[in-house]
């Protein structure tokens, strides 16, 4: 009796490890980030009827602002698939209200306003080929804007733009959209001209 016992202690031993050792764990995947297929940039060129002149890429739908301070040239640069948005502003600078100086002011301070959630702020000037330059701005971190630039002629005209993305995602998932829109707005500042 006592080797029947020890039979049966042994066996229910052998199965009680041979039935755990199948079992398997499953265990939380990471998140993952969503594939996202960006076509090929293709640029057209914006209408005739504002004081500057660019080309924006096709996927963009192009509005005027309909913010009621907004002026009569500020336009949204707005990429559906994307849910994302470059603001424009243009300010006349012959006009006695526009002051060079406050406008450059204005747009260091509103880049600096994201200073409160940005890992980092990367400024930087390239040289455009309307024989001008640009002042960028790349943020990084869950700001509201990823990309800030302007221009000027320092005597008539004054441009800036800044990209804003209408989703709760976090930015890192969204930077090759970003860097693909980011491509777009320098195409942009390199054809960039002047009307009058």
């Amino acid at each position: 009796m006592k080797k029947s016992i020890q039979k049966l202690l042994l066996l229910s031993f052998v199965s009680f490890f041979g039935f755990s050792a199948c079992e398997q764990s499953y265990l939380p995947k990471p998140k993952a980030y969503n594939r996202i297929d960006l076509p090929e940039s293709e640029y057209q060129v914006l209408p005739d009827t504002f004081p500057y002149h660019f080309f924006y890429s096709k996927y963009a739908e192009l509005s005027r602002d309909t913010f009621p301070k907004s002026g009569r040239y500020y336009i949204n640069l707005f990429y559906p698939n994307y849910d994302a948005v470059i603001q424009i502003t243009y300010k006349d600078l012959k006009k006695p209200e526009n002051n060079m100086e406050e406008l450059l002011t204005e747009a260091f301070n509103l880049t600096m306003e994201h200073n409160k959630k940005a890992y980092s702020i990367k400024e930087s000037i390239i040289s455009i080929q309307n024989q001008q330059v640009a002042s960028i701005a790349e943020l990084s971190g869950e700001v509201p804007s990823q990309f800030q630039f302007f221009t000027t002629d320092s005597t008539t005209h004054f441009f800036r733009g800044a990209l804003y993305f209408n989703t709760a995602n976090k930015n890192d998932s969204l930077r090759p959209i970003i860097d693909f829109i980011k491509k777009d707005a320098i195409e942009m500042l390199n054809t960039l001209e002047w009307k009058y």
